[in-house]
């Protein structure tokens, strides 16, 4: 295919800061041991590296220590729902998936690499990911479009033995669960006494409403574009249908805002809007988690004229639900006890560990989730995550 020449002067973009940070990539492959002879050459490459070789032949488990794969996180993307900028496609992926693995590097030491796949059919994703799947410890799908994800999610994990996580579902309702957690400990209410609802069924939609039903929530109603999702609506998917067998004990129907009359919770991940009128119409002390980046559905200084606890998405307003603030730590918890899979009770514990990091007296309605900048996050969560994998039994370390 011929290259057109680009009328983009690189020197003009590089007076952007976001730019000049980007030239040149934010990764580089550097090497943990020295070749500085023909000895150190001889070991690191032929012939001393055959033995590695033939030991891992007759023992492929030895692959875990003699080479970085039990370290080493597989950040995998098609991009058709890249950070709220949509189907960009994989090329203009890249900067994001980049910055997945610093992340990964910089929180919990986990190495990784991004991958962006030109392919974005179930059964090429799954095919593809599954054969390079070799030659990593982990699997982060990022940034993979609703209802797709979802099945290349199920499918990889049957597949493989290997954690597999899909970050913008998982991780998403990881951290939502350890802010609503520590929102009904400031307040002093039961998780079970608390009616939700969930604007929004997509990848991070459904994630949080399962983690939340996981976690005991009293009730819990979830909507998309054409309102609350409820048993015997025309034109659910498979997912909503599940969605609707296990959510909405009220039998609410028609708008996300009908819904949040009297509701103690309001978690929005669909990129909608919701009027002063609706949060104001929330039970007392209620708690709203506007999501959506860079616009929450409600102003947070709106929703503080009527809720407890506000959170946002963004990093400009108190309580961030940042994904930055789980996978580091889940992966190197997983990784550490070379886990085959991540189960659910592994994320309930993130979340509880998350939580658990702001202790009773710092709690308060402007910090109810720590900072991805304060050191016990990623400790805490990689703690409890390795526990309940020797807990549930998929732990082999």
């Amino acid at each position: 295919m011929a290259v057109t020449p680009s009328s983009i002067s690189l020197e003009s973009l590089d007076l952007d800061p976001a730019f000049a940070l980007h030239r040149g990539g934010k990764l580089e492959v550097r090497s943990t041991v020295p070749v500085r002879n023909a000895d150190d050459l001889s070991l690191a490459y032929t012939p001393g590296v055959a033995k590695v070789c033939t030991a891992i032949a007759e023992e492929p488990g030895l692959v875990n220590d003699y080479t970085w794969v039990s370290n080493v996180v597989a950040v995998v993307s098609d991009g058709t729902a890249v950070l709220g900028l949509g189907d960009i496609g994989p090329a203009a992926a890249m900067p994001v998936m980049e910055g997945k693995a610093l992340l990964f590097k910089q929180f919990a030491n986990v190495d990784a690499v991004p991958i962006c796949l030109d392919c974005t059919d179930v059964d090429a994703l799954v095919e593809t990911v599954a054969r390079l799947a070799p030659s990593f410890g982990g699997i982060n799908l990022e940034d993979i479009s609703a209802p797709r994800c979802f099945e290349v999610e199920d499918r990889l994990r049957e597949l493989l033995d290997i954690p597999v996580f899909h970050d913008d579902q998982h991780g998403t309702a990881i951290v939502a669960l350890a802010a609503l957690k520590n929102a009904a400990r400031l307040t002093g209410r039961p998780m079970g006494e608390l009616r939700a609802v969930v604007a929004g069924a997509g990848a991070s939609g459904v994630a949080v409403s399962r983690i939340l039903l996981n976690a005991g929530i009293g009730d819990i109603a979830v909507s998309d574009s054409k309102g609350i999702i409820y048993e015997g609506r025309d034109g659910l998917n498979p997912v909503k249908e599940a969605l609707a067998r296990d959510t909405n004990r009220a039998g609410l129907r028609g708008s996300t805002e009908q819904a949040l009359s009297g509701a103690d919770v309001f978690i929005g991940l669909s990129g909608s809007t919701v009027s002063e009128e609706a949060i104001a119409s929330m039970a007392p002390g209620a708690f709203v988690f506007a999501l959506s980046n860079p616009t929450p559905e409600v102003h947070p200084e709106i929703a503080r004229r009527h809720a407890a606890v506000v959170a946002t998405g963004r990093s400009d307003f108190p309580n961030q639900i940042n994904n930055v603030l789980a996978f580091p730590g889940v992966f190197r918890g997983a990784l550490d006890v070379r886990a085959t899979t991540i189960t659910e009770n592994m994320k309930v514990a993130a979340a509880e560990a998350l939580a658990a990091v702001i202790g009773d007296d710092d709690l308060s309605a402007d910090y109810v989730i720590p900072s991805p900048f304060d050191e016990r996050v990623a400790p805490a969560v990689t703690a409890a995550v390795a526990a309940q994998a020797r807990a549930d039994g998929v732990a082999r370390h």
